[in-house]
């Protein structure tokens, strides 16, 4: 009898985990699908376990072995699979992401409704491998969040950024004083890769004002953090895999080995000043991380590389410089008496968005716009797309001009809606994004100091999508001093 009784259970198991891997892999997919193209959605037929997530990986490697040219649209290169399904499907439209659709939202009325109602629409959930990279407030939600951000938001206050500026200063300066050394003495110009003294300066940045005396601690606790982000964009395309995670892959491994080194750094820090936790040493690592260099560098290189393309704009801009500054130390309140270079900032953001795609996910069953959306959903919202459309900014959508934004970010696309959203939007804002523009306004000033710069004959464009938009071959410049 108990043989017998096992038996069935074990058929009664059996059948429960074949179900629910068929509704998983099969049955789910398939129901929403119908339901999606009801509502007008178009895209691929699902293919079973990994949906559209091959053609992507096999898109996104033929890009990056592709350099193009200066006058190219950089969309297809970033985004090619979804600049593909758009072309093919229209705007309204989706792909899979395994087993799992993902919506195109490309409309900035539904954009800004998505971004408002941050209750419903929440960040989707990462596996455990990615909380080992982002994790914390950038990950909260509800009232954990609302507590965390309310704790954060001094520390990138006014006043506060306003004391920050002479570290960024010193970095900044060391950066300079690192430029003319490469040069010889007798050299009025030089070439380099701009790209590593950038990603340098930006993690020098964050080292100071983030860890102050512990600068050098900071500095190798930085360093895990960028290797970790790198790593997880990596085993991302394996996400939708139940279990993928307790593999011990090689990048899997080196994951979670990077994360105990960077908890015995921190924990060497927490002993020698005391009144924070460990665990909230690294999540505050993780967003000046992701606030401070990832952005912060990406969005400087493509400014340099961008008033290469068009030395008027950068002689403009250094005529700012002079009247403002002279061969002065930039002050706090004169940084912001730097109109023209604003909106040369601004306008590589839109061009060249560091956070070039986003995505949500709803936790009930809701109305957006139009139509009705069954929980757990995948939102894609392409800022990138979205920066580019004729429809919003024009004819001239592809073309460098920074006067689109001589009054204001909101007057600068066609409608008031969220057409300009580089640090997102809503109350989920980044709350790093004047951290960031404050040092890249510094730093570009001081370069203009300094120097006049001209793309290299061995520059190769190639924006590239990772954490940010970055040149995958790096930014060799020509570098004239002043």
């Amino acid at each position: 009898m108990s043989l017998a009784f096992t038996s069935a259970l074990a058929t009664i198991i059996l059948a429960y985990c074949a179900w629910k891997i068929l509704n998983w892999a099969w049955l789910k997919p398939k129901k929403l699908e119908n339901f999606l193209r009801q509502q007008g959605f178009s895209g691929n037929s699902y293919k079973i376990f990994h949906g559209d997530t091959k053609d992507m990986s096999m898109m996104l490697k033929e890009a990056k072995a592709r350099p193009i040219s200066l006058s190219d649209d950089i969309v297809p290169r970033i985004l090619p699979y979804h600049h593909h399904i758009i072309s093919k499907y229209g705007k309204k439209s989706f792909k899979w992401m395994g087993p799992r659709p993902s919506i195109n939202v490309q409309d900035p009325k539904l954009i800004r409704e998505i971004l408002l109602k941050h209750d419903i629409f929440q960040k989707p959930k990462g596996n455990s491998l990615g909380k080992l990279v982002v994790n914390g407030m950038v990950t909260y939600e509800g009232e954990q969040w609302s507590k965390v951000r309310k704790i954060a938001n001094p520390a990138f206050h006014q006043d506060k950024l306003k004391d920050m500026l002479p570290k960024m200063y010193l970095s900044c300066n060391h950066m300079i004083r690192k430029l003319f050394e490469i040069a010889a003495s007798d050299e009025e110009s030089f070439e380099l890769d701009i790209w590593p003294h950038i990603q340098a300066l930006a993690a020098d940045v964050i080292s100071r004002t983030a860890f102050g005396s512990n600068y050098d601690d900071g500095r190798k606790i930085f360093e895990l953090i960028r290797e970790q982000s790198h790593l997880f964009i990596e085993v991302s395309q394996f996400d939708y895999i139940p279990g993928w995670r307790f593999l011990p892959t090689k990048p899997n491994r080196k994951l979670k080995a990077n994360h105990h080194e960077m908890r015995g750094l921190i924990k060497e820090i927490q002993e020698k000043e005391a009144g924070m936790s460990i665990e909230e040493v690294i999540e505050e690592c993780k967003l000046f991380y992701l606030a401070g260099q990832e952005t912060t560098a990406s969005l400087l290189v493509w400014v340099l590389v961008m008033l290469c393309m068009h030395p008027i704009w950068q002689e403009r801009a250094r005529q700012e410089v002079f009247q403002v500054f002279g061969n002065k130390e930039p002050k706090f309140d004169e940084l912001n008496r730097l109109k023209m270079v604003g909106k040369i900032i601004y306008e590589v953001f839109r061009i060249y968005s560091p956070a070039y795609l986003i995505f949500r996910t709803n936790v009930e069953e809701t109305k957006l716009g139009d139509f009705i959306l069954p929980p757990g959903v995948l939102l894609s919202l392409p800022i990138i797309l979205v920066h580019h459309d004729h429809e919003y900014w024009g004819d001239g959508a592809k073309v460098f001009n920074p006067d689109r934004f001589s009054e204001g970010v909101s007057k600068a696309a066609k409608n008031n809606e969220v057409s300009f959203f580089p640090f997102g939007g809503g109350p989920r804002i980044c709350i790093g994004q004047n951290f960031a523009l404050m040092e890249v306004k510094l730093a570009l000033a001081m370069i203009l100091q300094n120097f006049s710069f001209q793309l290299s004959p061995t520059y190769v464009h190639a924006p590239s999508s990772g954490i940010t938009v970055y040149p995958q071959h790096g930014a060799h410049m020509i570098l004239n001093k002043l």
